[in-house]
Order: structure tokens, then C-alpha cells, then sequence
């Protein structure tokens, strides 16, 4: 799999080579998330930061907004650390910092060690000080810390000449459990395959930046199909995970829709097929995923309206259902409810829905009380109603009430959780 990397300095993107001398400067990064977000997880790596010359801290953030990142450079503490972890970073890597008393107060899967070398010799502080230690060393030492090992062969980066492939199935097995992800060199869709192959990930800047590989090229690159006209068996879902429907890629319909970011796909009968190009219910591609035997792919798109299928349903199986069906519902009520419809009521009247919620949020708590099962799943069917309609009030929808509890869930330290000063009901005395 393909790791795009967005390497940092005074907020522009750039790409050095041998971690030393510029060699491009792609400004302003954020554009550059929206397209690589598509492969996955980004390798976002503040430079500045590593190399003790300031930071990038505000552009990583709204970075974290744009997609799923990886963030390394510079964090050197068990508290900057978490920091990023409770910021939304996917996962941090750690270099210089990456020693066992730091790494094992942090949660493995989400740590990722840098292991950063020269000829094989491991160096750190911003590639400037050698170890004297090799990579298998390292590995060894810090495996049952980490969920991951970023090999960088420094004596490659941006140079666009290859990896050293040579060493790669070593380390696999040298790292135990802990995926490998390797960077410096890595050029080709044919060595991202090979890479696959040997169970390592690769993480790739100079060659996409430089035009020299296609990121849909990057994306396909480890998949395969058993099929005679080798296409792709492709899964379309909607932005809740609902399936929509089934249809194919290939080569082409694959570059088309990363480049675009649209649906796009292999039609048997019409060759490369833009979902909404005729009809209108266009697709915007949000994320491309392979399945784990890497015949199948999982496009994530945001639907247009009616839906995806030929019938004007919103999936191939018919309507949608449940909270995202409810969500749809509610948002087209907003800009065109029945006048007198009781939803238009309620987005006329804030003082009447607010008086709703409480109301409704009461009965639900009321019914946990000892209600029974089938009373709690009604009233909080009611409560959910009237919290559709809040959202779409404020603007919002239920796919960002959804992303913020993933963006949540990615914390590490909580808050206790107690009730604020008032919301309890005070307690009868006996």
C-alpha cells in the first residue's frame, strides 16, 4: 500500500533531497491532503520541527481535518505525543524519541518508530547524529513497544532511483508483529507491488510530487484480479458505509477517478463510465480502500441526489433506512418542508424544538430507568428526530456528527464526564 507523504517547512510542502538539499517546494499543502487522502493514511513529517528550527503545528492541524495522518517530526515527549494523538492524528512517529520508557507509556497500535539510516547505520536528530546502531538492532529493541517501523534509507530519499528492495523481506521479519512502512527511493508502481507483496508499505513523495508515478497507478499497484478481463470488483458506499451497488475498475477508470475525484468506473458495455455524467447524480470520491486479498476495491463517495441506482433508489437494494434515511429526510425538508409540516414547525420555531429536545431527552432518561427495552428504543427514536432536525438547523449533518465521534475516539486522555453544576435533579429526601 502507498503512504503519500507531505514533508513540512514554514507551512509550504516540500521535498529535500538525501533529507538536506531543497528540491521542491509544492505550497501549500492543504489542496495536497484533499487528493492523497483518497490512498489512506498521509505521512505528514514537520522538518522544522525535527530539525529544531520551529514548527508547523497550526497547518498539521487543519491538516488532521482534511484526512486520515500519521504525524512525525520533532515529537520528543510522552506529552507531545498524546497531544497529537488527542489532536486526531491517526498515528505518531517517533525518531529520536523513540526509546522505551517514552514508547511504552503511549498505546503501541498508534506509535510508529522512525528508524532513520545512512548505510545501513541508524541516524537521528534530524539525520544529523549517527547511533552506531543497524536497523535489525533497533527493531529488535523496540518492537513490543510499537505498532509500526518507518525505514527510511536516507541515502536514497528523493533521489528517485529505487529502494534498497534487498533489505526489505529482512525487515519484515525482523519487526515482528509491527507493520514496516519503507521511504527513500521508492519510484515505481512495480516496487509499491513488490513492497505489498513482501507485507511492507511504502511511503512515497519526490516520485508523485515530480509526476513520475500516478497516484492511482500507486493505489492499483498491489491489487489483482482472477477474473479473465482482469477488472475489479469495486464496492461503492455512501459516506455512512451503506453499500450502494456494484461496479468495476480498471487502470483507467481508476487514474480518471483519483484525478478527478469522482465516481468513476469500468462499464463493459460503454468503456470508462462517470457515475452522474448523464444522469446527475454525480459521485465526489472521498476514499479509495483495497480489500485484504487485494482483488476488491471500496470506493467511499458522497452521493448526489436520488441515489445510486439506475431505479432512483438510493442504493441497488432499494431506499435507505435508518439515521442515514432520517438525515436525507430531514435536510430536504429544510430548504422545501410542507407548509404546516410539523418538521417546518420545528425549523421555524428554534424555542419549540429547543423545548422538544428537553422534553424528549427526559422521557428517554425516564425509560432507562426501568421502562424496558422497547420503550427506550422508542423514545430514543423520537429523541434522535429532533436531534436530525437541530443538526440540519445548525448546518450540519449526520456524517459530521459521525466524524466527530471517530475524531473522538482517537483520544487517548479523557475527561471524567461528570454533569455540570445544575443538570442533575436534586435527590428526594427520604
Amino acid at each position: 500500500m502507498i503512504i503519500p507523504s507531505i514533508d513540512l517547512m514554514g507551512g509550504h510542502a516540500v521535498q529535500l533531497v538525501g533529507g538536506q538539499a531543497m528540491e521542491l517546494d509544492a505550497g501549500d499543502p492543504r489542496p495536497l491532503a484533499e487528493r492523497f487522502r483518497l490512498a489512506g493514511e498521509v505521512a505528514v513529517i514537520d522538518l522544522d520541527a525535527a530539525l529544531s528550527q520551529g514548527h508547523n503545528r497550526s497547518t498539521i492541524k487543519d491538516l488532521l481535518k482534511i484526512a486520515r495522518c500519521r504525524v512525525g517530526g520533532g515529537i520528543r515527549s510522552v506529552e507531545a505525543a498524546l497531544e497529537w494523538l488527542d489532536a486526531g492524528a491517526a498515528k505518531v512517529i517517533l525518531g529520536t524519541a523513540a526509546r522505551p520508557e517514552i514508547l511504552s507509556q503511549l498505546p503501541r497500535e498508534r506509535v510508529i518508530a522512525a528508524l532513520d539510516a545512512v548505510d545501513g547505520e541508524v541516524v537521528v536528530e534530524g539525520w544529523r547524529t549517527k547511533t552506531g546502531a543497524t536497523i535489525a538492532d533497533r527493531m529488535a529493541e523496540l518492537r513490543p513497544y510499537v505498532g509500526g517501523f518507518l525505514v527510511t534509507f536516507v541515502e536514497r530519499e528523493g533521489r528517485l532511483g529505487g529502494t534498497r528492495m534487498d533489505q526489505v523481506a529482512a525487515l519484515v521479519e525482523a519487526a515482528g508483529d509491527a507493520r514496516v512502512t519503507i521511504a527513500g527511493g521508492v519510484t515505481t508502481a512495480a516496487e509499491i507491488a513488490e513492497l505489498d507483496r513482501l507485507g511492507a508499505d511504502a511511503q512515497v513523495g519526490m516520485a508523485i510530487y515530480k509526476g513520475h508515478l500516478d497516484l492511482g497507478d500507486a493505489i492499483a499497484a498491489p491489487l489483482v484480479s482472477d477474473r479473465p478481463d482482469g477488472l475489479w470488483p469495486t464496492v461503492i458506499c455512501d459516506v455512512h458505509g451503506v453499500a450502494l451497488g456494484l461496479a468495476y475498475s480498471d487502470a483507467e477508470s481508476l487514474r480518471h477517478a483519483v484525478a478527478h475525484q469522482v465516481g468513476a468506473y469500468h462499464s463493459r458495455r460503454r468503456g470508462l463510465w462517470v457515475k452522474g455524467a448523464r444522469s446527475g447524480a454525480t459521485q465526489r470520491l472521498l476514499a479509495i480502500d483495497l480489500d485484504c486479498d487485494r482483488d476488491t476495491l471500496r470506493f467511499t463517495v458522497e452521493q448526489g441526489a436520488p441515489g445510486f441506482c439506475h431505479l432512483d433508489t438510493w442504493t441497488c437494494w432499494g431506499p435507505a433506512r435508518g439515521l442515514p434515511a432520517l438525515d436525507r429526510t430531514v435536510t430536504a425538508r429544510k430548504a422545501s418542508a410542507p407548509a404546516g409540516s410539523y418538521t417546518q414547525r420545528l425549523f421555524s420555531d428554534p424555542e419549540l424544538l429547543r423545548a422538544k429536545l428537553l422534553e424528549e431527552a427526559g422521557e428517554l432518561a425516564d425509560a432507562v430507568a426501568g421502562e424496558g427495552p422497547e420503550a427506550v428504543a422508542w423514545e430514543a427514536a423520537d429523541l434522535a428526530y429532533f436531534a436530525a432536525v437541530a443538526t440540519a438547523a445548525g448546518g450540519a449533518s449526520l456524517a459530521d456528527v459521525e466524524a466527530q465521534l471517530d475524531r473522538r475516539a482517537l483520544k487517548v486522555k479523557r475527561r471524567k464526564g461528570d454533569a455540570k453544576p445544575g443538570a442533575l435533579t436534586p435527590k428526594k429526601a427520604p
